[in-house]
């Protein structure tokens, strides 16, 4: 699949430009800070950056774990498995993944937000 994808400079683009100008309440989220890394270190490399990374992260995992008390780092699959979910399509594909953390989003606690969130391209993750 990596073979035939377009290259990250037009991936960019195109991302730009689906997504237009964002509101400014804009908040993107992943499972785990992996996505925020990987993205930031292809955009270093390719000296272009989607527009979205200089809007705040929110590391779901994080929020779901304080909401839930679990103290070890956790699998998405695993996650689900603590609700009595099952993992629903391939784990690691994009929209599998995403649709699976959306069924975990009723359980968290959204009033640990504000804490959680991480800002832009600037943030450092600790």
């Amino acid at each position: 699949m990596i073979n035939a994808a377009p290259p990250y400079l037009e991936v960019v683009r195109a991302l730009d430009e689906w997504l237009g100008q964002p509101a400014e309440s804009l908040v993107w989220c992943s499972w785990g800070n992996y996505d925020w890394h990987h993205i930031r270190a292809e955009s270093e490399a390719h000296g272009i950056s989607p527009g979205f990374m200089a809007w705040p992260h929110l590391h779901l995992k994080r929020i779901w774990r304080r909401s839930t008390g679990q103290k070890k780092k956790t699998g998405l699959a695993s996650a689900l498995a603590f609700h009595n979910l099952a993992f629903e399509g391939r784990p690691h594909r994009g929209v599998d993944d995403a649709r699976n953390i959306v069924r975990l989003l009723p359980f968290m606690d959204w009033k640990l937000e504000p804490e959680l969130l991480i800002g832009g391209i600037d943030h450092v993750d600790s």
